[in-house]
């Protein structure tokens, strides 16, 4: 039996759920989380259907769909509109990871290790082998998952432990992850490659290009805005502690940030475009962003290490000065020391 058949079987739960007082509140299911604030389902992170987890849909406070819904629903009307397929709302992974020693007899073409970014032919999979039961605590639920991420013919060549704490702040919602990665197999090295890592593709709406009607912010206040071309994106490829995106969708304003702790052991480059990915990359160097020409040191992890990173997702009404993402920056470094 393939190893994900038997992730199917242990995952196999009755739904089950739990509420704080503060109406937060974590249903389990055989394929799924669910994370509610009060009434409202706010985050659904799916286990088993999709070659990694993925967080869909992500809501804001005031109801808008912050991430795109394709292609886990039809989309309509707009067909030149479903482009890389393989960026499913949000995410948590790296395009080359190289098993040091251990012979792949499929992988991506043009990627030395596993491609666990793309879902071309031969990418590599995380399959999650285990959900804790929720915890809740105030206004905060916490769900562990045993992830094994596996080569395109069922390798294993790395194993994480997951943490995801899910925070109500009432005026904003804050979804932390915290990646606990171990080289259980063998010498892990991170490929030098933009194509990486905690990312989302969000609401078509609120792209920073031509397309949509969005902005991108960086930290520092720089800004990206209907942006013609890529090669004049501000906000590509800079260091920075965190990367809104906002704009209006369906009438209404919000946004959603990814924050990068600053205590994780590598600085965090941006894969921001304008056409609507944001990512976090903390493994990309000098092939990858020229602001890292310096960097030629791959991230390397020894069979029997660990390497952790800590990232949030803030989901915010407004913009990024409205939604108060820098105040919520600095809240989010201090709940470190909570969790």
């Amino acid at each position: 039996m393939k190893r994900w058949l038997l992730a199917l079987a242990l995952l196999a739960m009755p739904a089950a759920a739990q509420a704080g007082e503060d109406g937060v509140a974590v249903k389990v299911h055989k394929d799924s989380i669910e994370f509610f604030a009060g009434p409202q389902l706010v985050t659904r992170l799916h286990t088993l259907r999709y070659a990694k987890p993925i967080f869909w849909p992500l809501h804001a406070p005031n109801g808008a769909a912050l991430t795109r819904d394709w292609p886990m629903a039809q989309r309509a009307p707009n067909k030149a509109l479903d482009d890389h397929p393989h960026q499913k709302s949000a995410w948590w992974c790296h395009g080359d990871v190289i098993p040091e020693g251990l012979k792949l007899t499929s992988r991506v073409k043009g990627v030395e290790g596993v491609d666990f970014w793309s879902e071309a032919k031969g990418h590599g999979r995380q399959i999650v082998t285990h959900v804790s039961e929720p915890k809740i605590e105030k206004n905060k639920a916490t769900v562990v998952l045993k992830i094994e991420w596996r080569s395109a013919d069922d390798q294993k060549i790395l194993d994480e432990t997951r943490t995801i704490h899910f925070y109500n702040l009432g005026t904003a919602r804050l979804i932390v992850m915290h990646s606990d990665l171990f080289a259980s197999v063998t010498t892990i090295i991170f490929g030098d490659t933009k194509e990486g890592s905690f990312g989302i593709r969000v609401n078509d709406q609120i792209r920073a290009d031509t397309v949509g009607k969005g902005k991108l912010q960086l930290a520092e206040g720089i800004v990206a805005q209907g942006i013609k071309s890529e090669a004049f994106n501000p906000c590509w490829g800079k260091v920075s502690a965190w990367c809104d995106a906002s704009g209006p969708i369906d009438g209404k304003v919000a946004g959603i940030a990814i924050f990068a702790d600053p205590k994780n052991p590598h600085a965090t480059c941006w894969h921001a475009r304008g056409y609507g990915l944001v990512a976090a990359n903390p493994f990309g160097r000098s092939k990858s962003f020229p602001s890292l020409k310096d960097r030629k040191d791959l991230v390397r992890l020894a069979k029997g290490e660990r390497l952790q990173f800590r990232y949030g997702l803030f989901l915010h009404d407004g913009d990024a000065e409205t939604g108060a993402v820098a105040d919520n920056y600095r809240r989010f470094t201090e709940l470190r020391g909570n969790e």
